[in-house]
């Protein structure tokens, strides 16, 4: 019944997730080819490029296998497609993916070769560097290699997720075999020579140089680098396991198990022979369409190393210009953090300005006498967290800290055990989560007992408490002492320690509860004044966009005449420009410097604009899967703060994509002035903490006045 109401949906203004994401990692390569990027930025974008492939393998191609063994006939509510047919247009779309990768790759290699940074082929080694490159093999390398011989007695080893090996096929006494050499971890991934600027080989290929002598017993016919990617997709919830059983020690064998899950890819170095790879094949149990080919390295986190090798100078012509956030304008420095947020409401906008404030608001709360609590919901931390050691130091102080930590973040688990641990054994009280859900909310509440009152300071963000992330991450941050988002949060933290989903909110919106229903129902208010002929408007802003019950909302509201303006950098299951469907809907993507990951939803429009931040996306996992807090923005002056940057990213022309009726994204330009969204606002937050307007080569003319005439032309509806 199920799937036949499925397949009955209207497909014909949306699309598959899995492709909707696969033109997202286009978008995030087409960086690579950017000449306005500088170029070793780019050569890390298709580092990102490669890792967003990994783990869209591990997690979204590892749990369509599953679905396919669990539900074979299961039909994909957005496309109508079967699971099969799914990962057979995801194989389809790979190999052009991975050409134009490596096209990108080997021009950027040869642009930086001229600047001196090269990674050297061993065939084109001198004298020195043949000597220098033995005497490591043998002193560094050789000890811990742990080759291997498959045959009757050596059976096929265990291929770990991800880990390079090299693959040789042998022959002794005219019988062929088969080889393996893992690639140790222990191992450096970048050898530097001695002679050049920052010249340089990979571990890999040396040890890929080295198989005749590795295997001297045999002759080597062929070789290869490898990579089997795994299904990591595992979810806690789904495993049987003893309740009894404590949470963190089962996470810790969840994460052991992760890599000997299935293979779902095999990545094998370009001219690798059919006959080599069908035995990989079917010693991992993979169809042909599931190996692919490529001409770069198979893992390129190694570029991020590169950039420590060099000198000023060159670093200066190849990377961004660094950028240090300033601190929030509107806050004194000098004057408690506490007392100020007591007295009005602050946004901070990261990266652009600098998360300083709300550290500092916690660690001053760690030391204030008058503060008895504090309660925070803990998903990625930073492995040098300021933020965590402040939490321990107020546990220390007798303050009461209650941790909501989230061990299912993936891939950050055994990070957030270690943290769990320490929190634990400073005297916090540590909660794993939420039972079958994940607490993916980003709330700090600071309660104070000051002149026989209680006072809360609440904290409620879109992206995670991670130092380092909130330098590359566009999130908000929002500072309110407003006593009903107070009491709000304190509720929602009670019903978080007594598992209760079904609490009464006055203000916050919580998954998976009321978030979802009431979203869908402001857009309902926004149709009803369509209808009347009244002022209407919806903009939003997230990373995806799947839940397929909102996607049919919006295409109603666009029918009724609503301009809808989204603002997605992921995945977009919805397609604008659809007769009769979403003529109203526009989908604007913004791909740069700066990772987009906010959360904004915005209803209405002048004095009538009801205005949310939140953690979660439209994702139908989010709103129904996970604990997500929405928080409506009340004060005046931040609602327009957060309009004006909504209607800039609109008006970009330099980084924005526009999603277009055949579900294809191009780059829209226009004759005026060009504007870099991530780059003005970089420019507005310095200039605004200089107060002054420094000189700068981007904008003719005094750039303060360039950027107060660009907000007047493309920001109206503010509040009087």
């Amino acid at each position: 019944m199920i799937q036949a109401r499925e397949f009955m949906l209207d497909t014909s203004f949306t699309i598959n997730r899995e492709l909707s994401w696969l033109k997202f990692n286009d978008r995030v390569l087409q960086l690579a080819n950017d000449k306005a990027v500088p170029l070793l930025e780019r050569l890390k974008f298709v580092s990102i490029f490669v890792s967003n492939l990994d783990e869209f393998f591990m997690i979204r191609v590892g749990s369509l296998y599953d679905l396919s063994i669990i539900d074979e006939a299961h039909i994909d509510g957005k496309s109508g497609m079967t699971v099969k047919e799914q990962l057979r247009e995801i194989f389809k779309a790979l190999p052009p993916l991975y050409k134009k990768k490596d096209a990108s790759f080997n021009d950027l290699e040869r642009q930086l070769l001229k600047l001196g940074i090269a990674r050297v082929d061993l065939k084109d080694f001198d004298d020195e560097d043949k000597k220098f490159i033995d005497s490591y093999f043998e002193r560094v390398i050789f000890p811990v290699l742990s080759p291997q011989v498959i045959d009757t007695h050596h059976p096929f080893p265990h291929i770990e997720n991800k880990s390079l090996n090299i693959a040789v096929i042998l022959k002794s006494k005219d019988v062929g075999k088969f080889g393996i050499i893992p690639v140790p971890k222990i191992l450096d991934r970048i050898v530097f020579l001695k002679n050049g600027l920052a010249r340089y080989i990979l571990v890999e290929d040396i040890i890929l140089k080295y198989a005749e002598k590795i295997f001297e017993m045999y002759s080597v016919v062929e070789k290869s680098i490898i990579s089997v990617t795994r299904n990591a997709d595992i979810n806690p919830d789904d495993e049987t396991y003893d309740f009894e059983e404590d949470f963190r020690h089962h996470m810790k064998k969840i994460l052991k198990k992760r890599s000997r899950l299935s293979a779902v890819r095999l990545e094998v170095t370009y001219g690798c022979s059919r006959a080599l790879t069908n035995y990989l094949s079917s010693k991992l149990d993979i169809d042909k369409t599931q190996v692919f080919h490529s001409a770069s390295p198979l893992e390129m986190s190694y570029v991020y190393a590169l950039e420590e090798q060099l000198p000023a100078a060159v670093k200066r012509a190849v990377t961004y210009t660094p950028y240090v956030p300033p601190y929030l304008t509107d806050l004194k420095q000098n004057e408690s953090t506490i007392k100020q947020a007591m007295v009005k409401d602050m946004l901070l906008s990261y990266p652009y300005e600098s998360m300083e404030p709300f550290l500092q608001l916690v660690k001053e709360a760690a030391a204030d006498s008058a503060v008895i609590a504090i309660k925070i919901t803990l998903y990625r931390l930073d492995k040098k967290s300021r933020l965590a050691q402040y939490l321990i130091d107020a546990a220390e102080n007798n303050k009461d800290i209650t941790v909501i930590m989230e061990l299912r973040a993936r891939f950050d688990e055994q990070n957030n055990i270690e943290w769990a641990e320490r929190l634990e054994e400073a005297g916090c009280k540590v909660i794993y989560g939420f039972k079958g859900y994940k607490v993916h909310s980003k709330v700090c509440l600071i309660t104070r007992h000051d002149k026989n009152k209680l006072q809360y300071i609440t904290q409620i963000g879109t992206g995670n408490y991670n130092e380092k992330t909130a330098k590359l991450y566009a999130d908000f941050s929002l500072i309110t002492a407003n006593e009903v988002i107070g009491n709000d949060a304190n509720t929602f933290f009670k019903n978080m320690l007594i598992s209760n989903l079904e609490g009464r909110y006055n203000q916050l919106l919580i998954a998976p509860t009321w978030l979802k229903s009431t979203l869908l129902s402001l857009i309902d208010d926004e149709i009803d004044k369509a209808k009347k002929g009244l002022p209407c408007g919806i903009i939003m802003k997230m990373n995806s966009l799947t839940d397929r019950n909102t996607l049919d909302k919006l295409s109603e509201a666009s029918c009724a005449g609503v301009k809808v303006s989204l603002i997605i950098r992921g995945i977009c299951c919805i397609i604008p420009g659809i007769p009769g469907k979403t003529d109203n809907i526009t989908v604007t993507s913004i791909i740069g410097r700066f990772l987009e990951h906010a959360r904004v939803y915005c209803f209405g429009s002048g004095i009538g604009l009801k205005m949310f931040i939140a953690s979660a996306d439209l994702m139908t996992r989010n709103t129904e899967r996970r604990i997500e807090v929405a928080c409506p923005v009340l004060d005046k002056n931040i609602r327009n703060a957060l309009l004006n940057i909504l209607q800039i990213q609109l008006s970009d022309n330099v980084k924005a994509w526009k999603l277009g009726p055949d579900g294809n994204y191009t780059m829209e330009t226009d004759n005026g002035d060009q504007l870099n969204c991530q780059e003005y606002f970089m420019k507005e937050a310095l200039i605004t903490a200089a107060h002054e307007a420094p000189p700068t080569s981007h904008f003719a003319g005094n750039p303060l006045t360039w950027l107060k005439n660009l907000i007047k032309r493309i920001a109206p509806n503010k509040e009087k």
